[in-house]
């Protein structure tokens, strides 16, 4: 009974599958009369009214070339989804049926038919049946459960490569004559009245084919090189991307994260994409990029060292250079973003805790003033940007005062080094010379060093450094270098101001009680030199300062050493250039001694082109790319390399992870916020102190002298006890 009730269920569900077939034939043979009835009437219209057919010949050509092929495409893809699959269970049985073959098998000289038809006479249907090879090509591979698997073709990876190389490089132009788009560029009002005519229409459902598709294969790739070349291609269709706002979000989100996370020339083209998104669209998605390249950039900048300092200034810039598509939206994100640095300041200077110190004395923050003292200056002459500069500086002064001790002198020196840029670039005058004259005169750099020479610091790569460190001559030496640069820098920006002299007075006086105090004969004469300068160019503004008439609120005190200012030669400004060329000489001493883990790659798009260059060279880029034999779910994989070199590549990769492990344990320890009492005070008072450092710093090697101080006081607290055991032994004899 039970082989009975199988036999009956599966004559019951052939008769189905013939019901089927016969309605699929049914509706092609349907659709046939159609067009042949459709072609009938166009013929009998020519003949009826001549006048009217001309016309149509001219404004609708597309009517006129009417083709049942479409008809018969779309009839096979209805029969070929009515096409039913047997169930496991009766496959599995002891009957046994043969397997139909699938019909959608791709092969090479089908898209060599389709590529000659559309680039001969721009066949729609040749664009359509391309359109669906590359929906399976972008798909193939993917786990589809059910019915729906039978759908898709089935390529080799040549087939593959060809497909995509002709549809990344070609369907951008083909869409744009499609729709009578211009050939390149365009704005977004063109797509918004696109959106309304016939030719949307007919063929949005290629556009949105050709989008989504080749994001699904872009969100696949882990190929650098591949993602790369996909991008720059669909960089040109950005534009169809306005018409489409799920995408487009979509769009946005990968480009990001290809843009924060990606290696080689893959951020740059990334970023490239997305300004051209907002270039080409403008509002619709300006808010989303500028919101997601700045948590990008926050997530990047969380630990600095020699390797990330250039990505991290890379991406700094390509937000910069982001913000200035539109700086009137630009500047709300702007003001949002700093008034969120402004709050974190606040809390910490109200609430004084050790947690609310460490959001404020930590890389992100620190990179984020960095990014948006960039922004100011790169458009300090823009009415929208310059309201920011004055909050930012007050920002920036409140984190270099916050905790005024000598660990964090390289964080101070850093917001220094931005309050001369912002005044630099709004030529306004900020009071940085006092923050660095407080420096001078803690017990740290006007004595001598106990701590031995020390290794040389970079004072870029480092916020705080350890106790230790701050002891040793290579630090004192960074500072006050360092100190003698910024202020020379500061002053020389004022150096052809009227009020020259008054401005420096102070700052002379201060150098030169630390000339006396100190007693390091370098540093007393690195000063004397900078006091020399700071005179020779007081008496340079003096003597052009007795021959004028005007008050000092004339406007024409704002022309005083027009001419002298252009031309740089000023006493300050000669010193100056000096010294940037010895601070330059420092820092590449340090870069060449560092170790570098991965420098190559920091460095983005040195082999880049500037353009997209011809379509020679885009088609022999693209046929290097993709001709690795590279298919989505396909066995085809790069070989692994030889045995014998196994075992040394994975003692070098270990290697390489110990190293950078050390580094990144290095940076991660510095960043953390120890103990936050003055300089000034007794190593006891810091004991006491409720931020004072763990005891597990306290097995901390100690300098030779102390050591040998520490012995000769046990040496004499053991030769007194002795001595009292003594007498007292005696005491007891005598009593005795």
């Amino acid at each position: 009974m039970e082989v009975d009730d199988t036999v009956e269920s599966l004559d019951y569900e052939l008769d189905n599958e013939d019901e089927e077939g016969r309605t699929g034939t049914r509706r092609m043979s349907k659709s046939k009369s159609k067009a042949r009835e459709h072609k009938e009437q166009l013929q009998r219209l020519q003949e009826k009214d001549p006048e009217f057919f001309q016309f149509l010949k001219e404004h609708d050509q597309e009517l006129l070339e009417f083709d049942d092929e479409d008809i018969e495409e779309s009839a096979d893809s209805d029969i070929e989804g009515g096409e039913t699959v047997l169930d496991d269970e009766i496959r599995d049985g002891d009957l046994s049926f043969e397997e139909k073959p699938l019909k959608n098998i791709v092969t090479a000289e089908m898209v060599d038919s389709w590529c000659k038809a559309i680039k001969e006479s721009g066949k729609v249907g040749a664009i359509r049946s391309l359109t669906r090879a590359f929906r399976w090509a972008s798909h193939y591979g993917d786990d589809e459960g059910g019915d729906s698997s039978a759908r898709l073709g089935t390529m080799s990876s040549g087939v593959f490569n060809k497909i995509m190389i002709f549809v990344l490089t070609e369907m951008d132009g083909i869409l744009r004559k499609l729709l009578k788009l211009p050939a390149s560029g365009g704005k977004k009002e063109t797509i918004k009245d696109l959106m309304g005519t016939r030719q949307w229409k007919n063929y949005n459902h290629m556009v949105k084919s050709y989008l989504g598709n080749a994001l699904h294969i872009l969100n696949q790739m882990t190929d650098t090189e591949m993602i790369s070349f996909t991008l720059r291609r669909l960089k040109c269709s950005t534009l169809l991307l306005a018409a489409l706002p799920s995408l487009l979000r979509r769009y946005i989100k990968v480009a990001l994260h290809f843009w924060g996370t990606g290696g080689g020339a893959l951020p740059v083209v990334s970023f490239l994409f997305l300004r051209d998104l907002c270039v080409r669209i403008g509002s619709d998605c300006l808010d989303e990029c500028y919101k997601g390249v700045y948590k990008a950039y926050v997530l990047n900048c969380q630990f600095v060292n020699a390797t990330k300092l250039q990505r991290i200034q890379f991406l700094g810039n390509c937000v910069i250079e982001l913000l200035g598509v539109d700086l009137a939206t630009a500047y709300q994100h702007a003001f949002i973003f700093i008034r969120q640095l402004g709050m974190i300041l606040r809390e910490a200077l109200t609430m004084k805790t050790k947690e609310a110190f460490r959001k404020v004395y930590e890389w992100k923050f620190i990179n984020c003033l960095e990014l948006w003292t960039g922004a100011v200056c790169a458009y300090s002459s823009e009415a929208d940007f310059q309201p920011l500069a004055y909050p930012l500086t007050q920002i920036i002064l409140g984190v270099a005062r916050l905790v005024p001790t000598a660990r964090y002198f390289p964080l101070r020196l850093r917001c220094v080094r931005m309050l001369n840029r912002i005044a630099a670039a709004t030529a306004t005058f900020i009071p940085v010379s006092m923050l660095l004259l407080d420096m001078l005169e803690m017990k740290e750099l006007n004595r001598a060093a106990t701590g031995g020479v020390g290794k040389a610091v970079d004072l870029r790569t480092i916020l705080k450094v350890s106790k230790p460190t701050l002891k040793t001559r290579a630090f004192q030496e960074a500072c006050v270098y360092a100190v003698v640069e910024e202020l020379a820098e500061h002053l020389a920006q004022w150096s052809y101001s009227i009020a020259f002299f008054e401005l420096s007075f102070i700052p002379s006086v201060r150098l030169r009680g630390f000339c006396k105090s100190t007693k390091v004969e370098r540093f007393r004469k690195e000063m004397r030199q900078l006091i020399r300068q700071i005179d020779a160019n007081s008496d340079f503004t003096n003597r052009r300062r007795t021959s004028i008439s005007f008050l000092p609120n004339d406007p024409a005190a704002s022309l005083f050493f027009e001419d002298e200012k252009k031309s740089g030669t000023s006493p300050l400004s000669q010193y100056v250039a000096t010294l940037r060329q010895r601070a330059k000489q420092r820092s590449d001493a340090l870069m060449q001694s560092s170790v570098l883990v991965g420098e190559k790659s920091s460095v983005f798009g040195e082999q880049m082109s500037d353009s997209d260059g011809g379509d020679d060279a885009i088609n022999e880029q693209g046929a290097a790319v993709f001709s690795s034999s590279w298919l989505p779910g396909s066995d085809s994989k790069v070989k692994p390399p030889p045995k014998a070199e196994e075992g040394g590549s994975k003692k070098k990769k270990k290697k390489k992870k110990r190293s950078t492990e050390q580094v990144e344990g290095l940076a991660s320890d510095e960043d953390i916020l120890e103990d936050l009492v003055l300089s000034s005070d007794e190593d006891e008072e810091m004991r006491d102190s409720p931020f004072s450092e763990k005891n597990g710093n306290s097995k901390k090697e100690l300098p030779a002298k102390q050591k040998t101080k520490k012995w000769k006081a046990s040496m004499k607290r053991s030769k007194k006890n002795a001595e009292s055991q003594g007498k007292n032994s005696k005491k007891r004899k005598k009593a005795t």
